[in-house]
Order: C-alpha cells, then sequence, then structure tokens
C-alpha cells in the first residue's frame, strides 16, 4: 500500500480528550497512516490504543517493537517508549528522555520529516511547555505541513502557543475543525511542496533517538558546550541554536528546551526546600524529645530546648509558606515570548 502522507501527532495534558474528539471525526477511509505520542507516565497502563479504537472507526495500535504502516491505521506510543519513523515503519525504541518525557513528540516528529519530508503532516494539541515545537519546527524545514491548535481552543494551550511563537504555522484551527484540515491536506496534490535535505543535527538526534551511541552519532558536533548540567545524568549540557531558539542536549542523549529545563529545575529547588522542611521538623521533634526527658530535673534546660524547637517550627512554616505560595511556571512565563 502507497503511503503518501504521514500524519504524526503530539498531545500532552488535555490531550486525551483532544485525540478521542479528532480521532471520532475522522473518515472510515482516512487516506494516511496517523502516528501519535501523548506524554504518560512509564507506569501508565498503556491502554491509549484502546480508547482510541473505540472513539472513531480508524483501528489503533500499541507499538510494541515495530509495526508496517498501514493507510487508514493510528499507531500509538507505548509507555517509556519513543514512536520513531522509518520507511513504511513505526518502532519504538528506549532512547533518552526528550524534555523530561519518553515518550516524547520531537522524536517522532523529527523522525517522519527525515523520512517522508514533504509528505509529513505535524499536528500539535493541548499540552504544557513546548514538546513538539522543535519537532514542528524540523518538519517544516523539511517541507511539510505545521497544524496547531488554536490556543484559546485548548485546555492547556502551553504547548500550541509555544509552537505558534516559532514555528510557521499552516494551520492555527480549533480542534473541531483539524479533522478536516487532515483530510483535505492528505487529499491534496503535493506539486507545490518539494523535498529538502535533513540538516546534520536532525540525522543525529534522530540517531541518538534510534538508540545508537550519542557520541559516536556525532552529538558533540552539533553544539557548544554550555555552563548547566543535565539535570538526568549531570553530565554537561550542549547548547544548540536554531532558527535564533535556544536547546540543549548532553553527552548521553538527554535533551531539553529552554522551558523543559527551568521546569525541571524547578522541581529540584522545590524538592530541595522540603527537604529543608522534612529536616527542621525533625530537628524540633527531636528537641522535642530531649525537653521532655529533663522537664523536671533540669527546668532551665527544658525551656532552652523548648524554644529551640518552636524557633526551627516557625522556620519550617515560613520555608512552607514560601513554597507553597510560589507559582511552578514562574520561571518558565518569565521567559516566554510576549504575545
Amino acid at each position: 500500500m502507497q503511503i503518501r502522507h504521514l500524519v504524526v501527532i503530539g498531545a500532552s495534558a488535555g490531550g486525551l480528550d483532544a485525540l478521542r474528539q479528532l480521532v471520532a471525526a475522522l473518515p472510515r477511509d482516512f487516506p494516511a497512516p496517523i502516528a501519535i505520542v501523548l506524554h504518560t507516565a512509564a507506569m501508565s497502563p498503556g491502554v491509549l490504543h484502546e480508547i482510541l479504537s473505540r472513539s472513531g472507526p480508524l483501528p489503533a495500535v500499541k507499538v510494541r517493537a515495530s509495526e508496517r504502516l498501514q493507510n487508514g491505521h493510528i499507531y500509538v506510543a507505548p509507555p517509556d517508549f519513543h514512536l520513531l519513523v522509518e520507511p513504511g515503519v513505526v518502532r519504538a525504541t528506549k532512547g533518552p528522555h526528550e524534555n523530561r518525557f519518553r515518550p516524547a513528540i520531537d522524536p517522532l516528529f523529527r523522525s517522519a520529516a527525515q523520512v517522508y519530508g514533504p509528505s509529513t503532516v505535524g499536528v500539535i494539541l493541548s499540552g504544557n511547555l513546548d514538546d513538539g515545537t522543535a519537532g514542528l519546527w524540523a518538519i517544516k524545514q523539511l517541507g511539510g505541513v505545521a497544524v496547531v491548535q488554536d490556543p484559546a481552543d485548548a485546555p492547556f494551550p502551553s504547548m500550541p502557543q509555544s509552537a505558534i511563537d516559532h514555528v510557521q504555522a499552516d494551520y492555527v484551527v480549533p480542534l473541531a475543525a483539524i479533522p478536516t484540515v487532515l483530510s483535505n491536506v492528505v487529499e491534496a496534490p503535493m506539486s507545490e511542496r518539494t523535498s529538502r535535505p535533513a540538516s546534520r543535527t536532525l540525522d543525529v538526534e534522530v540517531r541518538i533517538a534510534r538508540e545508537d551511541d550519542p557520541i559516536a552519532a556525532g552529538v558533540t558536533t552539533i553544539g557548544e558546550p554550555s555552563t548547566f548540567t543535565c539535570p538526568e545524568c549531570h553530565g554537561v549540557l550542549l547548547q544548540l541554536k536554531e532558527a535564533g531558539r535556544v536547546r540543549f542536549r548532553c553527552h548521553t542523549g538527554h535533551a531539553y528546551s529552554i522551558e523543559s529545563l527551568l521546569a525541571d529545575m524547578d522541581e529540584g529547588i522545590a524538592a530541595g526546600y522540603w527537604n529543608v522542611i522534612r529536616a527542621l521538623q525533625e530537628a524540633a521533634l527531636l528537641l522535642q524529645h530531649l525537653g521532655a526527658h529533663v522537664e523536671t530535673s533540669h527546668t532551665s534546660q527544658h525551656a532552652e530546648l523548648k524554644a529551640r524547637a518552636e524557633d526551627l517550627l516557625r522556620q519550617a512554616d515560613t520555608l512552607r509558606a514560601m513554597v507553597m505560595a510560589s507559582s511552578p511556571q514562574a520561571l518558565v512565563e518569565e521567559v516566554r515570548p510576549a504575545r
């Protein structure tokens, strides 16, 4: 069966309902395969393919190893595996996390662009942060079509907004209009879209997601060392620049956008605060325990221990209030471009 087009879809928070609505509106004879990445936890039960098969007329399959691409079929990334496109097939791999996720959207989009070029149609749906932006940019660079859910229509608009901010999208439409857009695009002639060569950076990043050794794949040749370290493996992050946008990748292959790196750092800072709060509370409990033993025989020592315990608890309460009042997206919003 000839594959004239390939549709790749990325979604995160709010994406499950969006995917259900999208596939429900596609025709039974949809003339292209569809590959989907929805951000899921590693321990997720992995039933997205069952949900989508029940939601619309197209059969959906969870890719366990590799599957031959067929028109009118949906291919879903399993939990804790990337989904990559190769000529005529789609494959699950254990490549490094990208933007803190596996599966991540960028590896699917890059590999689709590399193999199918102008025949690729990339779709970004509801989600937080910006996974998929770099991959959608690659699809556009190689002549493909970029479709983005209107942020005003998305329950979580950050991911679509990032795509619009950094990629010249061909269509920015509400979710309800996307099935019609996809049908029109995959049925239209391709005479105006020409194939373009993939960049070395894209080739290297696809190889890394394909489980090749990052050093052997050439990761050190696609970026300059930065002053930052990888939150996952603590290696030096290489800084990559494309179209004025900065990304990072370490020697072992983990990849981050600025927003995902800030989010990871923000979580690390919050975890550090909670460790300090726990330590303060444990010290206060110990002082209270010691004070109970000397309450009758050493009155002055008891008062001192009690005062020290109360001081530690006040510090813990102050720190807890500060942590609870902070916005987990504050740093991210500071670097998001003006709209």
